[in-house]
């Protein structure tokens, strides 16, 4: 409980008292917003025995001393704040279609930090689809990444770069990269970075308009996680071929997660196609093997 010298005191029995107004649930909100709450609770705390009515949120303050009151903007309602389709849209990394239907914008933000974990497939299919598209990538801390499968998905191997060996400071050394790169992974090896430090690296990487992407570690506040598991494959024959015969598809099961968006979830197909491999959404056709669950 704290007193608000700015606001109007309440007059009880003649007496001019200060109003001890409950700060707490202003987070957030911006200076008129704030004010226009305020004022409400002031004239919830006075009560029946104030001896002048409670100023509406959307009144003048009255002029003191010749100066000029400001005008209180009224809070506005849930119905009149700006929806997801309205709010500007940014540029974004491109992912595979299939699951670009999944991501709220379509593609990994610029600007972003994504968190990323399960299946390796899934961070493989985002690296093919920003090389491919043109654009430059670097993982970090990731010896055993599967570059020939990333090379069956499409990727542009001469536009990664891979660190393998970071040393003793990873997050420094993506740091430095997002200077120059459009994506960069960051493997952490189960560590986990503090929040400080992960606050300062996700404002590099808006001011640079690149992406970071983290896995195999704790980041908190990453924007959107994403989270993939083996759900089937499919290709071994069913009656008295049924367990034989070669895998042609790996099924995933995907959840997307994030501070704005409600968690999705949906399933995805990883199958070759002739000497490549492609994405598309899963399909309830034809023989599946379920996973084993490890």
């Amino acid at each position: 409980m704290f007193e608000f010298s700015v606001f109007p005191r309440v007059s009880i029995r003649g007496v001019s008292m200060p109003v001890s107004v409950d700060l707490d649930g202003l987070d957030g909100l911006s200076r008129s917003e704030r004010i226009a709450v305020l004022r409400r609770r002031i004239s919830g705390a006075a009560g029946p025995a104030a001896a002048s009515p409670a100023v509406p949120a959307t009144a003048a303050v009255p002029a003191t001393s010749g100066a000029t009151a400001p005008v209180l903007e009224p809070v506005p309602t849930a119905a009149q704040r700006p929806t997801a389709a309205q709010r500007p849209t940014r540029p974004v990394l491109p992912v595979p279609s299939a699951l670009s239907a999944l991501l709220p914008e379509g593609g990994l933000a610029r600007g972003s930090v994504v968190a990323v974990s399960g299946a390796g497939s899934l961070l493989t299919g985002i690296l093919a689809s920003v090389t491919a598209s043109g654009r430059h990538a670097a993982v970090i801390g990731m010896p055993r990444l599967g570059l020939l499968a990333a090379a069956e998905m499409g990727a542009q191997l001469h536009r990664l770069a891979l660190v393998p060996d970071p040393g003793s400071d990873p997050v420094e050394v993506a740091a430095v990269l997002l200077d120059g790169l459009d994506l960069v992974v960051l493997g952490l090896g189960g560590s986990a970075v503090p929040p400080s430090r992960a606050r300062a690296v996700v404002a590099r990487a808006r001011a640079k308009g690149a992406t970071l992407v983290v896995t195999d570690g704790r980041w908190d506040g990453a924007e959107l996680t994403l989270s993939a598991h083996v759900d089937g494959y499919d290709g071994p024959g069913s009656g008295d071929r049924r367990g034989r015969g070669r895998v042609r598809a790996v099924r995933l099961g995907v959840e997307v997660q994030g501070r704005a968006i409600r968690p999705r979830t949906g399933r995805l197909v990883v199958a070759s196609a002739g000497e490549g491999v492609e994405w598309s959404t899963a399909r309830e056709s034809g023989p599946t093997v379920t996973a084993l669950s490890s």
